[in-house]
């Protein structure tokens, strides 16, 4: 489903619909981009991931389908549909689907 980021304000969407899994692909796409912080929503095909970084900014991962691994600083953290879970500024963390993940990232900037 293709949605125009400028008519999204005041629209109901299907947050599920914005991305769809591509085989051997992490799939991405921003929803806002804004001076305080950033929406986007990702789809990750099983054994695809993100490898272990660090952000500026704290960020809330919120899980909208499938499950994934996230270790933040050493610790794992398991995040299925609805679950939400906040990383920390400046603390490595990575996400390691464990099935084909669908997943919200909000970062706030200061």
């Amino acid at each position: 489903m293709n949605y125009d980021p400028k008519s999204l304000i005041g629209e109901v969407m299907n947050v599920k619909g914005l991305v769809d899994y591509q085989e051997g692909s992490v799939v991405s796409r921003m929803v806002t981009n804004k001076k305080a912080g950033t929406v986007t929503v990702f789809a990750f095909d099983a054994g695809e991931g993100l490898s272990e970084h660090s952000a500026l900014f704290d960020a809330l991962v919120i899980g909208l389908e499938g499950e994934a691994e996230i270790p933040i600083g050493g610790e794992i953290h398991i995040v299925k549909e609805g679950d939400m879970l906040i990383m920390p500024a400046n603390v490595p963390h990575a996400v390691n689907p464990i099935t084909k993940f669908k997943m919200i990232l909000v970062l706030i900037h200061e």
